[in-house]
């Protein structure tokens, strides 16, 4: 149990120490959950933070339970999952289109004033506050060795081990605290897990910015 996200990134600071100060290395962080803990991260590892966007696609009768994830350039849908359950494709669809949309006015506000980092032949640290199904993490692992990511790195609190073992199949490594067998939502395994707003997420990002121009 890990008392907020801040704690939970004090905690996996040790694990990737050896990732600290190293040139070409960066934090990237699924917003908005995964910010407070990039920012952490970013600020102990004196790394640069930036945030990628990926989304997941909530199930219709439970939006916490995601069915596929999208980012701005591309998307993965659980087919099978989506037949089991008889999920409509107009459903698929139209939240694909719905939360690109947000995704891109997200980007808007997250970059006022440029690109995020790129990321081609660097070490990439991926965060967010945990994982269940795993599949937004994903959509992003494949969006970075699109980009051309020398090394993804994915560094969570918490997932249940059949997702670390999908993460591990795909990143160059994976750090994980805890993988409870028993896994419903990410929010059990905090003491405090409030929403993180945009307005705390591009402060965070701000002050992210702010030290790497002042060092």
């Amino acid at each position: 149990m890990f008392h907020d996200r801040r704690d939970a990134a004090l905690r996996l600071v040790p694990e990737l120490r050896r990732y600290g100060n190293l040139p070409g290395a960066l934090v990237l962080a699924i917003p908005r959950g995964g910010l407070p803990i990039g920012g952490v991260l970013a600020r102990e590892l004196n790394l640069k933070l930036d945030a990628i966007l990926t989304k997941k696609i909530g199930h219709p009768d439970n939006r916490e339970f995601a069915i596929g994830a999208v980012s701005l350039t591309g998307q993965m849908v659980d087919e099978e999952t989506v037949r089991r359950e008889g999920i409509s494709p107009r459903y698929v669809d139209e939240e694909i289109t719905r939360v690109r949309d947000d995704m891109r006015s997200r980007y808007r506000r997250y970059h006022p004033a440029g690109r995020p980092a790129s990321v081609a032949g660097k070490t990439v640290i991926l965060t967010d506050d945990g994982a269940a199904t795993g599949r937004t993490l994903l959509v992003a692992i494949d969006l970075l060795r699109r980009e051309g990511a020398a090394r993804i790195v994915v560094a969570i609190p918490v997932a249940p081990p059949d997702t670390v073992e999908l993460l591990e199949s795909r990143a160059d490594e994976v750090i994980c605290l805890e993988t409870p067998l028993m896994f419903m939502a990410i929010g059990e395994f905090y003491v405090e897990f409030s929403q993180v707003s945009d307005e705390e997420a591009v402060d965070i990002l701000r002050e992210a910015d702010s030290r790497v121009k002042a060092k």
